[in-house]
C-alpha cells in the first residue's frame, strides 16, 4: 500500500550515518509541532483546506519519520465547506500529559480555537472541544507542575503580541482572560508560541517577521508563567534574513523538544527556486538546541543547513514503500487528501475493484468547493508522477486526469476530454483563474492511457501514453505555482503544490466515471 509510512525517507541519511538531510520532512508540511513519549517522538503539521486535517507523524531518532495517521478525520471534527484557499487549520500544536495526547489548533474560518484528546496518537481523536469567544491564532498549551494548563496564542494583528490564560482542559473554559505576556522583539506578526518550563524557569518561544524571507524565532524568559518576561539579548536565535543566498530561508515558527541526546529544534522554513520563488511548500527542519547562560542556542550559530550532525540517538529507519498504488485496499493510504469536506459519491474504491473510481460532479477546480479530487504532496523537486486512467467522456463539459495544484485559482491540469466530437488529451494552465492560451490538445485511441507528470527545480513535463507511445504535451514553469507569485490577488497562499488526480463536469454532473487503475510517484535525486 503506497504512502503508508510516505516516501519522507529518502531525505535522510543512511542507517548509522553521523549526518542527516534537512528538510526532515519534505514539501508541504509547515508549522511543526512535535513531543516525546518514552523513545518516540510525534509531531503534527498544518494543513489548511485538505482533509483529512492534521497529518501525524512518528519517529524513534528524530530524523526517520512515518506517517501514522491524522488527527481530525470527520467531518464533525473538521468543517471545510466552501473553506477559501488557505483558510482552514492553521499551526497546530501536540502535547502529553498523564497518558493523553492533546492537539489543540485554530479553524480559521470554520469555529476558530479547538482541541482533541487521544489515547493512541494513530487515533481515534475525539470530538473537538471548543475554546468559545476568544480571538487570534496559533494556539498552545503547557501543562504545569502543579497541575494548572496555560493556553497561549497570538494576539491578532501585525503588532500583536502574545496573549495567555489558565485553561479548565476537561472542558475548554477559560478560567481568566486572556492577556497579554510578551510582545516580542518588535518584529512583525508575533506568533507561533510555546511556553516550557526548564531548570524553574518559563521559556516563551514564538515566531517573528511573518512567515516569509523575514521570518525567525526569538525567546524570553521568566520566573513566573505571566511574566515579565525577559527578553534574549542575542535574539533571534534562529534567522537566515541576513543570508539571503543560503539555500534555505524563511526558518521560523519552532517547537522544541528534549531528547536524551539534550534539546533539538524544529521549525518551518522554504527551499526557493530560480530566484526568490517557493512552490512546493513551508518544509519542517531540525536543528540541535544547546543553553548556555540560560539562554538557548540553535546549531551553535542561530542558523542551519542541508546537511547537519545527527541526534545520537539509536538510528531507525522505516520500511519503504512500493512507488505504485494500486488501489487494492479498502481505504486511502495516509499521504492521499481531498480538497476541503469530500461530497458522497464522488469517489468510491469499492465501485470497481481495484480502481480509484471518481464520479465527476458539477464542481470545477476553479470553484471554492470540493471538487472529485483525491491528491497528494508534492515532496521533491525531482519526481514523477502517473496515472493509469480509463475514462470516455459523454460530453465536452467532462473530463478528468491529473492536476498540479498550487490553490484553486493556479494550477496545471493533463486530462482527457470529448472535443469536436474527438475523444482528446490536453494539457491546461490555468493562472490567477484563467486560462493560459493556447491549451495542447491532441487526439487518442480509445482505451486507457498513463498521464505522465515529470517535476524538475524550475519546470514540469506532461506527457502521455497509449500503446506502449509516449508523446509530450508541453511543459509548464514551477515559478507561476510559487506563493511568490501568486501573490495576495486571490488570498494569501500557505500551501505547498499537490499532484492529484480530478473529474469534473464543469458546471454538470459527468454521466461516466473515471477508473485510476493506478497511481504511481517517483522522487529522484535532489
Amino acid at each position: 500500500m503506497i504512502c503508508l509510512y510516505m516516501t519522507l525517507l529518502a531525505v535522510s541519511a543512511a542507517p548509522g550515518s553521523a549526518t542527516f538531510k534537512n528538510p526532515i520532512l519534505p514539501g508541504f508540511h509547515p508549522d511543526p509541532s512535535i513531543c516525546r513519549v518514552g523513545d518516540d517522538y510525534y509531531l503534527v503539521t498544518s494543513s489548511f483546506e485538505y482533509f483529512p486535517g492534521v497529518p501525524i507523524f512518528h519517529s524513534k531518532d528524530l530524523v526517520h519519520w512515518r506517517q501514522i495517521g491524522y488527527c481530525l478525520t470527520r467531518k464533525t471534527q473538521l468543517p471545510l465547506h466552501r473553506m477559501r484557499a488557505s483558510g482552514g487549520i492553521y499551526a497546530p500544536t501536540i502535547r502529553h500529559h498523564n497518558g493523553t495526547f492533546y492537539m489543540i489548533t485554530t479553524n480559521v474560518g470554520g469555529g476558530g480555537h479547538f482541541y482533541v484528546t487521544a489515547v493512541d496518537p494513530a487515533g481515534p481523536w475525539s470530538d473537538p472541544i471548543w475554546i468559545k469567544g476568544d480571538e487570534g491564532i496559533d494556539p498552545s498549551l503547557f501543562f504545569d507542575d502543579d497541575g494548572k494548563v496555560y493556553y497561549t496564542r497570538e494576539g491578532g494583528g501585525e503588532r500583536g503580541g502574545i496573549f495567555q490564560a489558565e485553561i479548565d482542559i476537561a472542558t475548554g473554559r477559560l478560567l481568566s482572560r486572556p492577556r497579554l505576556i510578551w510582545h516580542g522583539t518588535g518584529g512583525v506578526w508575533p506568533e507561533g508560541p510555546h511556553l516550557y518550563k526548564i531548570n524553574g524557569r518559563y521559556y516563551l518561544m514564538i515566531a517573528e517577521g511573518g512567515t516569509s524571507y523575514d521570518h525567525m524565532v526569538t525567546v524570553a524568559r521568566s520566573d513566573s508563567p505571566w511574566g515579565p518576561f525577559e527578553s534574549n539579548p542575542k535574539n533571534p536565535i534562529l534567522t537566515h534574513k541576513h543570508l539571503p543566498d543560503h539555500p534555505i530561508q524563511a526558518l521560523g515558527h519552532a517547537d522544541m523538544v528534549e531528547t536524551p541526546d539534550g534539546w533539538w529544534l524544529v521549525c518551518l522554513g522554504i527551499r526557493p527556486q530560480g530566484g526568490r520563488y517557493h512552490h512546493i511548500g513551508r518544509e519542517t527542519f531540525l536543528a540541535p538546541v544547546r543553553f548556555e547562560d540560560g539562554w538557548p542556542v540553535v546549531n551553535r550559530n542561530g542558523t542551519m543547513d542541508l546537511v547537519m550532525q545527527a541526534p545520537r540517538l539509536p538510528t531507525h529507519v522505516w520500511p519503504q514503500p512500493p512507488a505504485r498504488d494500486e488501489f487494492q485496499a479498502d481505504s486511502l493510504a495516509v499521504c492521499w487528501n481531498f480538497l476541503r469536506n469530500p461530497y458522497d459519491g464522488d469517489w468510491s474504491l469499492t465501485e470497481r475493484p481495484g480502481f480509484l473510481r471518481l464520479n465527476g460532479s458539477a464542481v470545477r477546480l476553479t470553484d471554492q468547493d470540493s471538487p472529485a479530487f483525491v491528491g497528494r504532496r508534492q515532496t521533491a523537486f525531482h519526481c514523477t508522477a502517473s496515472a493509469r486512467l480509463e475514462f470516455d467522456p459523454n460530453g465536452e463539459n467532462e473530463e478528468a486526469g491529473l492536476v498540479v495544484r498550487a490553490n484553486d485559482k493556479n494550477h496545471y491540469q493533463i486530462g482527457i476530454t470529448l472535443r469536436q466530437s474527438r475523444r482528446q488529451v490536453f494539457l491546461r494552465r490555468v493562472i490567477k483563474g484563467k486560462i493560459v492560451e493556447p491549451v495542447a490538445y491532441k487526439d487518442i485511441q480509445p482505451g486507457p492511457v498513463i498521464l505522465s507528470v515529470k517535476a524538475f527545480p524550475l519546470y514540469y513535463e506532461f506527457s502521455f501514453t497509449q500503446s506502449e507511445t509516449t508523446e509530450s504535451l508541453g511543459d509548464a514553469p514551477t515559478r507561476d505555482l510559487s506563493v511568490e507569485a501568486i501573490g495576495f490577488s486571490d488570498g494569501m497562499c500557505f500551501t505547498g503544490v499537490y499532484i492529484g488526480m480530478y473529474a469534473t463536469g464543469n458546471g454538470h454532473r459527468c454521466t461516466r466515471p473515471a477508473d485510476f487503475d493506478w497511481f504511481e510517484y517517483i522522487t529522484g535525486k535532489e
